[in-house]
């Protein structure tokens, strides 16, 4: 099995006491554009392996890094949605903070209700994506790449996104149903900006969800779905980063690489997820 930082890690900082937990979601269901979000995973943790122990200023392997067994991708998608949810339920239980790779978006409905399911108080999630994801359904599934925000929202779920840039009328009206915070691609990129603050009666724990669109195509082309006049590598870092200063991060996912062979691509989603750790 390969392992997340398998060349930098010592012993003791693989084993099942690690504060992280790596859990691999080769999930490819319900694309609707490109495809090849099943082989990001896989993807992200051999490029992990040039990844260097520091990163700004940080050592999170230190605190180590256990890599579990990819999670079963077949069958129906709820069946799915609960297997990744009882692996993340099962690592906060356990003290630990679950970092799931994708794999398509939808996965994280499973992996933040794994996380409320554990904590069973409030928790919020920070979202850099170039769409909404806010769709009642999409291609007539609920469980659609394209859905996810809407279920977790259903959910009770508080949401803050940074980066968006496609936006359809339904999911304008969900923003305001739900008291969604937002601030979009366009405000953020032209403003030059890098730090926003959460409402003040955000959660305190904060689940970070980084679909890899939220960037700019010409960081990160190998997506499915990608949107012209996205974020730039260190402000959608810096965007999580900041939200996080006096909160809690409770996990994370890194999602919709569609690798297409250029290793740049797959390296720098290994090195959000690093640097995602090193924020927690």
């Amino acid at each position: 099995m390969s392992i997340f930082l398998d060349s930098e890690l010592s012993h003791e900082e693989r084993t099942e006491d690690a504060k992280f937990r790596i859990i691999p979601v080769p999930l490819e269901r319900t694309v609707s554009y490109g495809s090849g979000t099943e082989g990001g995973p896989a993807a992200i943790i051999d490029a992990s392996n040039e990844l260097e122990r520091i990163t700004v200023g940080k050592e999170p392997c230190a605190e180590g890094i256990f890599t579990e067994a990819p999670v079963d991708c077949s069958g129906d998608l709820p069946e799915v949605m609960e297997r990744i949810a009882a692996r993340t339920q099962a690592a906060v239980e356990a003290g630990k903070v679950p970092v799931t790779l994708g794999g398509e978006h939808s996965l994280s409905y499973g992996a933040v209700m794994g996380v409320a399911r554990a904590l069973k108080r409030p928790i919020g999630i920070v979202q850099i994506d170039a769409h909404a994801d806010l769709r009642v359904a999409y291609q007539d599934n609920k469980h659609s790449h394209a859905s996810v925000m809407h279920l977790l929202s259903e959910e009770g779920i508080r949401l803050a996104q940074f980066g968006v840039r496609a936006l359809c009328q339904q999911e304008s009206d969900s923003r305001v149903a739900n008291d969604i915070f937002f601030k979009d691609a366009e405000d953020l990129v032209v403003g030059n900006l890098h730090a926003v603050d959460l409402p003040e009666d955000f959660p305190e724990d904060v689940y970070v969800s980084f679909d890899v669109d939220g960037l700019d195509p010409s960081q990160m082309p190998a997506t499915g779905t990608p949107v012209p006049g996205g974020l730039g590598y260190y402000q959608a870092l810096r965007l999580v980063e900041h939200a996080l200063k006096g909160r809690r991060c409770v996990g994370l996912d890194v999602v919709e690489l569609a690798p297409d062979g250029n290793a740049a691509w797959d390296f720098t989603a290994a090195q959000i997820v690093y640097r995602l750790m090193a924020a927690c």
